[in-house]
């Protein structure tokens, strides 16, 4: 797909990609998030977030709340562990409203005192409720096992005692460090006329002209020795994850780990792990893997939710699943297939147009361009089955692995 760039005397990048349609995206994509918070400051970023649509110097939160439901669209923002999304859905007309908004969020808001400890208060009964969910809470302690203590293990939600502690202080001095021109991407999709949407970013943002110092984002250490922790949890089934440190997105090994992933235990249901622990023995209902890159490192992880007495088994077949993978290369004809079905999983993906905007957003923030799926497409027809078998060894080799269950108490 062809995209337009442009870079504003202030720093600001923006990236638009043509698309025929009346439904236009826009958005601020800033490349700051949970592991750029200091010591003192875990879950300040979501927060940030947060409070953005709680009140500018022009806007009150109602006004803010209304100002593009009021034409049908839609105004949603989120956080990572690198990077913040604030963005909006909308007919075509109204893109110099939702560019205002946007502008008036991303650089004007106030974090209104009485504000705060409302919004707390959503983010706690948030927390709470991520917590009264096994399934999602283990990916994050993993991390935080996998990744030693290091910022990135770190949840993205922070805790009740740090949330609680944040005041307008705390969250204008994070916007003041990151909410920069020259640490975001303006990122936008639809028929909007390229030249206009430059005009209108010089007219409303051009004139921003804010320091930012560059920080230097620590790398995590080199991986603590793995090892299996088992946590006592009042839960039906017994929880488990599985995996290891993997690659960077700027490492070229990150596509035949793709592909690994895919094989293993993807999206489809014929991947071997579902076809071994569901299909054949009936062990689980969910069992997926999946692989995360950050700027400097990243992981790949399993994981299925069983029966108790079916812990041992499930495990025993996982491991036995990695260890084919490791010993022994694919087949032409597996390789064949396995290409073919990842090409055809990307394809669908890549029909989803909200994905693919934000998808251009993370992808001009990080490298600065937009590759298009048939350039991956290229790269995932290179691959070799020794490709992926080395992968294996090096991703979900013995020594390489944690593992983190959950598990209720025997009685």
């Amino acid at each position: 797909m062809h995209y337009h760039s442009h870079q504003l005397p202030n720093g600001l990048r923006i990236v638009h990609l043509p698309a025929d349609s009346p439904v236009s995206y826009c958005g601020f994509a800033v490349n700051a998030g949970a592991r750029d918070e200091a010591e003192d400051e875990f879950g300040l970023a979501h927060f940030t977030e947060h409070l953005l649509f709680k009140g500018t110097a022009r806007r009150k939160a109602w006004h803010i709340l209304n100002r593009m439901e009021n034409v049908g669209g839609e105004l949603n923002a989120y956080t990572t562990k690198e990077e913040t999304f604030i963005y909006s859905v909308f007919m075509e007309e109204h893109y110099g409203r939702a560019f205002d908004l946007l502008a008036d969020l991303v650089f004007g808001s106030q974090f209104p005192a009485q504000e705060i400890e409302k919004e707390a208060d959503v983010i706690c009964d948030e927390i709470n409720s991520y917590e009264d969910s096994p399934a999602e809470l283990i990916f994050d302690e993993f991390e935080n096992l996998l990744f030693g203590g290091h910022a990135l293990g770190h949840n993205i939600l922070g805790d009740a005692a740090s949330v609680l502690r944040f005041d307008s202080k705390a969250g204008k001095s994070f916007v003041r460090r990151f909410y920069v021109p020259e640490n975001m991407v303006f990122f936008s999709m639809g028929r909007k006329d390229f030249g206009k949407i430059v005009r209108l970013a010089e007219q409303t943002v051009g004139g921003i002209r804010l320091p930012f110092v560059k920080r230097e984002r620590p790398a995590p250490s080199s991986a603590p020795v793995p090892r299996s922790e088992c946590v006592q949890k009042d839960t039906h089934q017994a929880h488990v994850l599985i995996g290891g440190r993997a690659y960077s997105m700027f490492d070229e090994k990150r596509v035949a780990l793709f592909l690994l992933n895919n094989i293993a235990g993807g999206p489809g249901m014929n991947s071997r792990l579902n076809v071994s622990l569901r299909e054949k023995n009936g062990l689980v209902y969910t069992i997926e893997s999946n692989v995360t890159s950050y700027t400097d490192t990243g992981l790949a992880a399993i994981y299925f939710g069983t029966d108790p007495k079916n812990l041992d088994k499930s495990l025993r077949l996982v491991h036995k699943t990695l260890s084919d993978l490791r010993e022994n290369a694919l087949s032409p004809s597996q390789l064949a297939a396995a290409k073919k079905q990842a090409v055809g999983q990307l394809g669908v993906s890549g029909d989803n147009r909200e994905g693919i905007f934000l998808s251009l957003g993370k992808s001009f923030l990080h490298y600065n361009r937009y590759d298009s799926l048939p350039k991956l497409f290229a790269e995932i027809e290179k691959l070799t089955a020794e490709d992926i078998r080395q992968t294996a060894n090096e991703v979900f080799a013995p020594d390489n692995l944690f593992s983190l269950i959950y598990r209720k108490t025997d009685k």
